[in-house]
């Protein structure tokens, strides 16, 4: 039995802690206003939000539901479309009214919870803003240029309403005073704070629990399995979860949230152009959830976060009762879903070394929708040239071969060199060499190899534009 905040009123469960919490909202409390869509997290028809307690109230992140272990929700404020209406429109509801852009409305509950996550987190009000926080929100009746012109309105309105700093208790009073939150919010964080909330474990007699970070590929994978396992909750252990340089070396704690990455001013500073990289890999829902190892030990052919990391040549620290002990990631990955993970260690920090103000640093991705969607193929690049060598170049590949892949012997027969089209091109000759890959539903082999020189092209092309030209059809 826990308990949690359920938008205006405290609820007890007692439910199997694996039960998605999608059917608890729907099934047992019947708000029919949460939809259960394509429960993979695709289209949004169930998000909700979820605060977390922190130190000066709540934190507000939009979530689907339909990924979310119940056990996650205990001390915590869940709020449902139910818990965001009040007895006039707000203004964002108003604006898709004015602007026509709700028809059926089976996607709009979504729109609303995404949008009320803008407006309690967002630094800034603008359209690119705005169109970032409705990602993952799926509508196939209205069309999005009624919905962007609602957003551009909203916009408009914050800009000349609200001014208190993301996340402050100050936002929440005055977009309260403003109708565009109820009033509930106020008291929401004193409420969640006087909740009794048990651990991290939920265990089951004497059977090994199930670690869960975000669960967005778990639960997608066994869901069903898992409604009655006992689980570890990884995302609760605080000391898992951070960003901090440490003597000159960027640590991110295991079960820190994608999304956090992104927000990270101290990562954006050392890793330029990293926001825009996160926004090919999920949308913000999932990365609110995605933990940066639950990527990794996924070992997904394809992970897009381990992809980038070999080219940083980041280190894993693992640790259980025995000890701790570092992982290079190039050898985290011994085979297709074969990772060097003791079954007892937990992966506890990813590690790397900020790359020198003059490095360049790519990623690139294809897949049949640019966003939101898995690469067919995906590569990443970190080089440093210097007086037309190159002094360092890391590559690293996914898609093409059966664990996320360094190409080592590339990166050897590159560092070095000059940078002229003849060592380029014997540099995509190398990488073809070192790859081996399937033909599936992405892709014949054929087409992968021929993918993956165009985007061995493309971060040559950052490196050295004069001379990638040739290497161009």
């Amino acid at each position: 039995m826990f308990q949690f905040l359920l938008n205006r009123e405290v609820v007890s469960a007692d439910l199997p802690h694996g039960t998605v919490l999608l059917d608890f909202i729907r099934r047992r409390r019947g708000l029919a206003g949460t939809k259960e869509g394509c429960r993979e997290g695709d289209c949004g028809a169930c998000m909700v939000l979820l605060g977390e307690p922190l130190e000066n109230g709540l934190a507000y992140r939009p979530v689907n539901s339909c990924l979310v272990p119940l056990a996650e929700a205990e001390g915590r404020h869940v709020v449902t479309i139910e818990g965001l209406n009040r007895d006039a429109l707000t203004p964002v509801q108003q604006a898709f009214v004015d602007e026509g852009a709700a028809q059926c409305g089976f996607c709009t509950p979504g729109f609303m919870l995404s949008l009320a996550g803008f407006l309690l987190s967002s630094p800034r009000w603008d359209g690119d803003a705005a169109n970032e926080a409705i990602g993952g929100n799926l509508c196939r009746c209205t069309g999005y240029i009624a919905i962007r012109r609602a957003l551009a309105k909203v916009c408009a309105r914050l800009s000349n309403e609200i001014a208190a700093p993301a996340g402050s208790a100050e936002r929440v009073r005055q977009l309260v005073a403003g109708g565009w939150l109820p009033d509930d919010f106020l008291s929401a964080a004193g409420i969640v704070n006087g909740l009794q909330c048990g651990g991290t474990q939920i265990a089951l007699g004497h059977v090994p629990p199930v670690l869960v970070a975000g669960g967005t590929d778990l639960f997608v994978q066994r869901g069903d399995e898992l409604e009655s396992a006992p689980m570890d909750l990884l995302s609760r252990r605080a000391h898992l979860r951070g960003i901090r340089m440490e003597n000159g070396v960027c640590v991110i704690g295991a079960a820190t949230p994608l999304a956090d990455l992104e927000d990270s001013e101290a990562l954006r500073a050392v890793l330029p152009g990293l926001e825009r990289h996160l926004r090919l890999v999920a949308s913000r829902p999932i990365r609110n959830r995605a933990t940066l190892a639950g990527n990794l030990v996924n070992a997904s052919p394809i992970g897009d976060l381990a992809i980038l990391l070999l080219a940083l040549d980041a280190r894993l620290t693992l640790g259980d009762e025995a000890g701790r002990r570092v992982v290079q990631l190039r050898d985290f990955f011994l085979g297709y879903k074969v990772i060097d993970r003791r079954p007892d260690e937990l992966v506890l920090e990813i590690e790397f070394d900020p790359p020198p103000p003059d490095a360049v640093l790519g990623f690139e991705k294809v897949s049949r929708r640019t966003h939101l969607d898995i690469a067919a193929v995906n590569s990443a690049m970190l080089a440093v040239a210097r007086d037309g060598r190159i002094s360092t170049m890391r590559l690293s590949v996914g898609g093409v071969a059966p664990v996320p892949k360094f190409l080592q012997q590339t990166c050897a027969m590159l560092t070095g060199a000059e940078i002229t089209p003849a060592v380029l091109r014997g540099a995509l000759d190398a990488a073809d060499d070192e790859i081996a890959p399937i033909s599936d539903v992405r892709g014949s082999a054929d087409y992968k190899r021929n993918l993956l020189r165009r985007l061995l092209v493309a971060h040559f092309q950052k490196l050295s534009p004069e001379a990638a030209e040739e290497l161009l059809p």
